[in-house]
């Protein structure tokens, strides 16, 4: 007697559903793999990136100074260093905090505590230090110029991330000018 060769055969329709189940699931634990839990909730809350393109939207972990902050980037928490600009010192270990680097820090709190900030990088992404170097967007408010145009900050322009140094300058200049922040009779420390 001859067995029969189709005894064993699985037709070719539900073969084909189960190939495609399997590597539907062997996607799944991959992607879930990814995801090891031991960041923090917002990790997972990364709104958009774009990887290569120097523009990224993430949330924000907690404001550190008023050029300073820290934001879910690549899975973890990590220092973003506004580009541009620099604030009084109000956290540098071993120093008091400087005149005016209390209200720096509550100005940036103030534009991106709780917020999704996009990330747009210049040519140098980190500095030696290890920070990610970005414009910091709320929306459509940088908040770089946004802390220079209320007296908060002062220029600081390091090439090769300069490309705004001109409009920087303009807008320290203007602050100045009328008094606000940083320059004017509130400011002053003795």
């Amino acid at each position: 007697m001859h067995p029969n060769p189709n005894r064993w055969a699985t037709p070719r329709g539900a073969f084909g559903l189960v190939v495609f189940v399997l590597c539907l699931v062997g996607l799944l634990l991959v992607y879930l793999a990814g995801d090891d839990g031991k960041d923090s909730p917002g990790a997972g809350r990364v709104t958009n990136t774009s990887p290569g393109t120097g523009r990224d939207t993430v949330p924000v972990d907690r404001v550190v100074d008023g050029d300073t902050a820290k934001v879910y980037y690549e899975g973890r928490s990590q220092y973003v260093r506004y580009i541009g600009i620099d604030t009084p010192e109000s956290v540098k270990p071993d120093s008091p905090v400087e005149c005016f680097g209390e209200q720096a820090t509550e100005a940036n709190a103030g534009l991106i505590e709780g917020e999704d900030v996009r990330l747009v990088f210049g040519p140098e992404r980190r500095d030696r230090f290890g920070r990610l170097l970005a414009y910091v967007y709320v929306s459509d408010l940088m908040v770089n110029a946004e802390l220079l145009r209320l007296g908060y900050a002062e220029t600081l322009t390091i090439p090769p991330n300069d490309a705004r140094s001109e409009q920087f300058d303009r807008l320290e200049g203007q602050a100045r000018k009328a008094d606000l922040g940083q320059w004017g009779p509130a400011g002053g420390c003795s």
